[in-house]
């Protein structure tokens, strides 16, 4: 058995540091890489080319978009999911609109990280003047640098609930109570969705939760994930 993380939007591997050690007694840990493509469908194709050939699956943010696309063409690969923080909603007019203005100002973009300001807005409000946690954030995406925030940030999402019924495997989707990017109820609507998926609600954090509150999420998919390895 192995462990395959899908990071979010430009998280790098040091997402997860916190969770690791707890995390290590589902076998291997394999970090998936989404720098490379364009699709949400492409990035899950080039996970699965070097993905271990059975594997427990959990996807954060944008990554949970992966990990669906993931688990949708490979089923038999899958033994269990658990979805962080995303949506199966697609992309809105007015991200559209954003993501066509970052395509024709991409070549004139100097890239420098992503802004304290953005960082913050997607934290609980405890955390908001957290600089350590801020850093730690924004150094995730300076180390993977401009190309690669382009690609994500143009990468188009298109909803995906008509297809939850595809999702065969067990599935636990977990929500921040204040998540400022992705809501209860999208969290709510995917669950409901996808035939006998479980959801969880961790209170006290923002979006990230796998950096602000790990402790708390290990608490909720160890036990989970423990109950569903071996079936």
């Amino acid at each position: 058995m192995a462990l395959l993380l899908v990071p979010g939007f430009m998280a790098d591997e040091t997402l997860w540091d916190d969770m690791l050690p707890a995390l290590a007694r589902f076998g291997p840990v394999v970090h998936a890489d989404l720098r490379h493509d364009t699709s949400v469908e492409a990035m899950a194709r080039r996970v699965l080319e070097t993905a271990p050939p059975s594997f427990l699956l959990v996807g954060f943010s944008m990554g949970g978009y992966v990990a669906r696309a993931i688990a949708r063409q490979a089923p038999a690969r899958v033994r269990a999911l658990v979805l962080i923080a995303t949506s199966t909603r697609g992309d809105t007019a007015a991200l559209q609109k954003r993501k066509g203005a970052i395509a024709n100002a991409a070549p004139s973009i100097a890239f420098s990280g992503l802004s304290r300001t953005a960082v913050a807005t997607s934290l609980h409000p405890d955390h908001r003047n957290d600089d350590a946690l801020i850093e730690r954030i924004r150094a995730m995406g300076t180390r993977l640098g401009g190309e690669v925030f382009r690609r994500q940030s143009m990468l188009d999402r298109p909803g995906d609930l008509e297809r939850s019924g595809e999702i065969r495997c067990p599935t636990l989707v977990v929500s921040a109570a204040q998540d400022q990017l992705r809501s209860l109820e999208e969290a709510r609507e995917m669950a409901a969705a996808i035939p006998g998926a479980t959801l969880a609600v961790i209170e006290d954090t923002g979006h990230m939760i796998p950096i602000e509150a790990p402790r708390r999420l290990l608490d909720v998919i160890v036990p989970w994930l423990a109950a569903h390895a071996d079936r």
